[in-house]
């Protein structure tokens, strides 16, 4: 094992210790082709001190490597391995070694097993390029404005320091990483092209000490959470596996660290899918359960992520996702339980199965609970989201159809949400079976719901719109309120125009026949008035749907058999 800090040994010291380790190198090399015991053991170690040879022949050729601290460190374990070897060779030099067979060979590996390591550490030295760079520049952390070249150096050797220091140079390695991360935005995508994030995904296991798994779990959290390249990085060298293990057994510290981190990597859907192949679905719904608010936060979100997968969607229903997602609607913080109404309006939009666990667990309940009180205008839309798909079911239907508090903030939702909350309103409005009493109750959301129809975005607005529209219109004082209001009639004209593309013509035409339908002779002038007529017209001539029939009522009953001979023939 490395010290636990190298020292800080001047050139004088070091280049007669370099000259021990290439005469011993020397020994070794001619006395290994002349040992008479365990010569296989002995012809590898010969290519591992070949190889050893040629590295330390690189490293005296390097212009800066008696200044490097790393490389200090690991001449002690050197000479030591090499004076081992030294005094094995001498006992195998006899081909009638008398001393124990095994404890030879265990030895053998032994001085194999801490030289392969040392070569290992001498590599990564030389292919960092540290050896040819003063200490100085190592030590000095590049500003935000620095050259990538610069930078790029500068994260290999926080890497190469990280891979061959002890306790302190990781330490140290991984304080200098972090506040690269936290001053340079532009830090995570260098780190993840030029450090080695397979070692620093290493570094989590639980074997490390727990200061280095805390650094190292931090860092990991805040790659995960940077850039979609950082991001890729951690999950293909294999960072969602330990990531989850921390959310199941680390510390409190440690689990709100590694929770980000995993719902980082899960945003992405292919990386989403592997949360099932770690056994990681039950670790996340434990999180939700028992786990800190931050923490909470952060697994819900993963659970929302893994929903969006189809082929491991059902994993959450079959580990018993759903109560626990119903619970957070209730009792979560503010952002969990936005991701908890996100995760639930996604499984309840994917089939019957999820719907009927949701309405199992009293969701319907919760989610209207939110909807008076929702902790944001996101979490809000969720909720809405959710409606939509379990009104599906007839007696979810029916309940929301006869609330007339729940219709009526519908209605306001429509006059004064955003675009997507008016989506959702004017949906529910359109496939709800509402009573006329709550129709005529929400008559001051007509002018609102006109002008949704104006809206291109979202796709299928302006269908819901007229939907609702059509619907409301089944009650004759809303028919009056609606024609009473010119600025809704001009709308309707503009949409019904040849000329203007704004709208399928379908969609207004509705509006207008639904309008026309009680017979009403007062609705019908007003529409007249405003010119409906020849718009009609020039529409019923181009075959748009329902525009004929719009016509007819239009023109009245006295004149309707006239036009349905004309139309004839």
């Amino acid at each position: 094992m490395h010290p636990s800090a190298g020292p800080a040994s001047p050139s004088s010291t070091s280049k007669p210790t370099l000259e021990v380790i290439t005469q011993l190198l020397s020994f070794l090399l001619l006395s290994s082709l002349s040992v008479k015991s365990f010569i296989g053991r002995w012809q590898v170690l010969r290519s591992k001190l070949s190889s050893l040879q040629s590295s330390i022949v690189e490293i005296s050729d390097s212009p800066h490597w008696s200044e490097n601290p790393l490389f200090q460190t690991l001449i002690p374990s050197l000479v030591s391995t090499l004076q081992r070897l030294k005094s094995l060779s001498d006992q195998c030099a006899d081909s009638a070694y008398a001393g124990g067979k095994l404890l030879m060979q265990s030895d053998l590996d032994m001085a194999s097993a801490s030289l392969s390591k040392q070569l290992h550490d001498l590599d990564l030295l030389l292919r960092s390029g540290v050896l040819r760079q003063s200490n100085a520049i190592v030590l000095s952390q590049p500003g935000p404005g620095s050259a990538k070249e610069d930078l790029g150096f500068f994260v290999r050797d926080l890497f190469t320091r990280l891979q061959i220091g002890g306790i302190e140079f990781k330490k140290k390695a991984l304080e200098s990483l972090l506040q690269l991360l936290a001053d340079d935005e532009k830090a995570p995508v260098t780190v993840a092209k030029e450090g080695n994030i397979a070692y620093l995904v290493h570094l989590l296991d639980m074997n490390n000490h727990p200061c280095i798994r805390e650094q190292a779990v931090t860092a990991i959290s805040v790659l995960a959470s940077a850039s979609d390249q950082s991001i890729k990085c951690v999950f293909e060298e294999g960072g969602l596996g330990p990531l989850l293990r921390i959310l199941e057994t680390g510390s409190v510290t440690l689990k709100e660290k590694a929770a980000i981190a995993v719902e980082a990597i899960t945003a992405d859907p292919e990386n989403a899918w592997a949360v099932s192949a770690y056994g990681g679905v039950s670790i996340l719904i434990e999180a939700c359960r028992s786990a800190t608010s931050s923490t909470q936060t952060h697994a819900v979100g993963a659970l929302r992520n893994v929903a969006v997968v189809e082929d491991i969607r059902n994993s959450l229903g079959e580990e018993g996702a759903v109560p626990i997602l119903v619970q957070l609607l209730a009792s979560g913080s503010g952002p969990a339980q936005e991701k908890a109404a996100n995760c639930i309006a996604i499984l309840a939009s994917s089939g019957e199965y999820f719907r009927a666990l949701i309405i199992q667990e009293r969701g319907l309940l919760r989610l209207m609970q939110l909807l008076h009180d929702p902790s944001s205008s996101e979490a809000l839309e969720h909720v809405l989201r959710t409606l939509i798909s379990l009104s599906a079911s007839d007696s979810i239907s029916r309940s929301l159809s006869s609330s007339t508090a729940f219709i009526i903030q519908l209605s306001e939702l429509i006059k004064h949400g955003n675009i997507i909350l008016q989506h959702s309103g004017a949906s529910l409005l359109a496939h709800l079976s509402i009573s006329d009493g709550n129709k005529r109750a929400i008559a001051s959301c007509l002018a609102s719901l006109v002008k949704l129809m104006e809206s291109s975005k979202p796709v299928g607005l302006q269908e819901v719109a007229a939907q609702a529209l059509v619907s409301l219109l089944t009650v004759r004082s809303n028919r009056k309120e609606l024609v009473r209001d010119e600025k809704s009639v001009m709308r309707l004209m503009q949409m019904l125009d040849p000329k203007s593309e704004l709208v399928c013509k379908k969609f207004p035409v509705a509006v207008v026949a639904a309008t026309l339908a009680g017979g009403s002779q007062g609705c019908r002038k007003r529409l007249v008035a405003a010119g409906a007529y020849p718009l009609l017209q020039r529409l019923a001539e181009t075959e748009v749907p329902g525009a004929r029939k719009a016509l007819q009522r239009l023109a009245g009953n006295r004149l309707k058999s006239i036009f349905s001979r004309t139309w004839r023939e």
